[in-house]
């Protein structure tokens, strides 16, 4: 079973800078919640998932993906703070943390092991993408809404409807991760 330990040793670098206690609290929660649904019982095996299943991640697996879009992010927004003379909105910090390293967290219960080396869509993923069920869990966790609405709308379910800010940098951070591996793919990347 993985335990808030386990979590809080995996993103040593990352669930610190969340200055807000409980919101950490409740970040942590929601990571033990969804690997005891999902049925993970190691910090290993969360390494070894592949962080997609719609392209070739060519090795890239789900924990480098939660952290490259979590730092994608934070940079996103730092530039951001530094270029403009003045912010026309406000960035929460806390909540960006904490939606960046929620914000795939249902693919814990949308993805299981095939039985032969790989993973496949689970029950669970065939009723509902992880950005429902991530939003689920970290609803039962007692995040607050906004980092429901990173998690719920940062993929294609959030197409067209109102979000924060936190959301936005997510989305584009996310996407900047994936685009290219599905380029290569169709051999549309140029390199």
């Amino acid at each position: 079973m993985i335990s808030e330990a386990d979590i809080e040793g995996l993103f040593e670098s990352i669930l610190p800078r969340i200055k807000d206690e409980d919101l950490r609290a409740k970040t942590v929660r929601a990571w033990v919640l969804v690997c005891e649904r999902g049925g993970w019982r190691s910090v290993e095996e969360l390494k070894q998932i592949p962080f997609t299943l719609l392209t070739n991640t060519r090795g890239v697996n789900f924990i480098e993906h939660i952290i490259a879009v979590t730092e994608g992010a934070h940079s996103l927004a730092k530039a951001q703070e530094q270029a403009y003379r003045a912010m026309p909105y406000r960035i929460d910090h806390d909540r960006l943390l904490a939606g960046r390293l929620l914000h795939d967290v249902g693919k814990l219960l949308e993805f299981e092991p095939d039985g032969e080396g790989g993973y496949r869509n689970s029950r669970s993923g065939m009723c509902a993408r992880h950005p429902i069920s991530g939003t689920a869990i970290a609803s039962e966790a007692g995040l607050p809404d906004e980092v429901l609405n990173t998690i719920a709308c940062h993929a294609k379910e959030g197409e067209g409807r109102p979000q924060v800010v936190e959301t936005v940098l997510i989305h584009q951070a996310d996407f900047a991760t994936f685009d290219p591996l599905v380029m290569m793919e169709r051999n549309t990347l140029i390199q």
